[in-house]
């Protein structure tokens, strides 16, 4: 027997919890529109009982997305709506910024040029440009990869809260090649190096043969929100190239943060 948002409901009862969490939304759609509402008026305009109603706002209330108007018994939006809707709009404002950034990086290095974001333990690729060299057209975007074998997860995990980083570290981390990081305390080791020197680099750590560079994009507030890298065959970024590639990738990641409203310490 499991509860969901205060019901209670048994194996088989998935149409229950789709059905709560409809609801639920539904709240949050209505104050959105209305700005304000009581458990009565919220019952009402839901067709269900009170209680279903008191049940379904205090779940959303424990989780910051609605609250409580003082004593008056009223519900509005809670500020929880900001974290979420700010996640989203910094996703498409550093994809807007950093584009024609990466078509001129992919354009100057030659490599697949991507721009990621972290997703729980998993880097997202949110953005793609091709460079010259590239002989494969690998699509990357909305593709999950594991933080620790990629160079733009490094970065996200070497900037990211000591919180998050100690989340991601006490998962088991994959063995994919026989150059992945797959020792806690080694990767934590290199995600150290990579917050000093301000870049990161795999080396056949995802798959055999692929090699990238990353460097971290920052918000107005100067926090590392995606990651800017480039990818391509290990007999082509080769490790004697990371360096300069970093470098390039650096000042690249520098001109999309600046455009996010950060222009440094």
């Amino acid at each position: 027997m499991v509860s969901f948002m205060g019901e209670t409901t048994r194996a088989g009862g998935d149409a229950s919890q789709v059905q709560s969490v409809d609801r639920a939304l539904m709240v949050l759609d209505l104050l959105a529109r209305r700005g304000e509402l009581g458990v009565t008026e919220l019952a009402a305009e839901l067709a269900v009982h009170k209680s279903t109603a008191f049940r379904l706002v205090t779940a959303l209330e424990r989780r910051d997305l609605v609250q409580q108007i003082g004593d008056r018994g009223k519900y509005r939006l809670g500020l929880g709506i900001l974290r979420l809707a700010s996640a989203t709009t910094g996703q498409l404002e550093v994809s807007r910024e950093g584009r024609d950034v990466c078509e001129q990086l992919a354009h100057e290095l030659g490599e697949t040029v991507n721009i990621a974001i972290m997703d729980d333990t998993s880097a997202v690729n949110v953005l793609q440009e091709y460079g010259d060299a590239s002989v494969m057209t690998r699509n990357w975007i909305g593709r999950r990869t594991p933080l620790h074998a990629t160079s733009s997860g490094k970065v996200l995990l070497a900037f990211c809260d000591e919180a998050v980083r100690k989340h991601a570290l006490t998962r088991d981390l994959d063995h994919l090649t026989p150059n992945t990081f797959s020792n806690p305390d080694e990767l934590l080791s290199e995600l150290h190096e990579v917050a000093e020197k301000g870049w990161a680099s795999t080396n056949e750590e995802l798959e055999i043969g692929l090699t990238a560079v990353a460097a971290p994009v920052r918000d107005g507030g100067g926090r590392v929100i995606a990651a800017v890298s480039a990818s391509g065959p290990s007999f082509r970024l080769t490790p004697d190239r990371f360096e300069a590639v970093a470098g390039r990738l650096i000042s690249g990641a520098d001109e999309i943060s600046s455009r996010l409203g950060y222009y440094g310490d």
